[in-house]
């Protein structure tokens, strides 16, 4: 089953002097369950893709299905409820609500998707449970080392039970141990819960660990090779 469907998409910036084309006609589609890396070098239109893939941004022509539905034309306020209840985001700055603790965190998506108090308890400390870190759920972020930040952050993004989560350089900021630790249980939650990730990345250690890899170069898709 197709959760992503992008056709034709290009963006050109028009703010600077000279006109930016930071992707020129990509086609990408993303299947259930798959574990694709997004690579290239900096200034290959990585993040962009992402973003209009995430609904975060508009692309200036194409279009973009979402788990079946057309968010290309979508009012911003129909699309911000349409992120919060199909789409899991991880970033590289982790983005975690200082003044919350961890578990409260994890929470916070269900909360505007007004699930029920006990539903919320039990879906945020099985992920935090689940990413090992049960045992800081009433700590806050700043407790945390930069790892065990980005796993709460990965244990927000699937709290809401998205189609699939966008990760950007979600590995970043961490350490080799960090990184392998975040890696080894995203790859676990795909295996064993079928979620989907995409990512976008120059990490080799993340690049190793997809099944899928989709290479960018001057805003266009260059190679989409899959293993094994």
């Amino acid at each position: 089953m197709s959760v992503i469907k992008a056709e034709n998409i290009t963006k050109t910036y028009k703010e600077t002097a000279v006109p930016v084309h930071a992707l020129n006609g990509i086609n990408l589609e993303v299947q259930e369950g798959e574990f694709t890396a997004i690579v290239g070098p900096s200034g290959c239109g990585k993040t962009t893709l992402l973003n209009i893939l995430g609904g975060l941004d508009h692309p200036s022509t194409g279009t973009v299905e979402v788990a079946g539905t057309n968010i290309t034309d979508m009012k911003d306020s129909k699309l911000i409820d349409f992120r919060l209840q199909t789409i899991g985001f991880v970033f590289q700055a982790y983005n975690l609500i200082p003044v919350l603790t961890n578990k409260e965190n994890v929470e916070f998506i269900m909360l505007l998707q007004k699930r029920s108090k006990a539903e919320r308890d039990k879906r945020a400390m099985e992920l935090l449970e689940q990413m090992g870190i049960a045992d800081k759920a009433n700590q806050r972020p700043s407790e945390l080392s930069g790892g065990q930040q980005q796993r709460v952050a990965v244990a927000r993004a699937l709290a809401s039970k998205p189609k699939f989560i966008l990760a950007d350089e979600p590995t970043a900021n961490l350490d080799s141990v960090s990184t392998a630790n975040l890696l080894d249980m995203m790859a676990r939650m795909n295996q064993e819960q079928n979620a989907t990730f995409v990512f976008s990345t120059h990490d080799q250690r993340v690049i190793d660990k997809a099944k899928r890899i989709v290479t960018l170069e001057d805003g266009k898709i260059v190679s989409d090779e899959t293993r094994n």
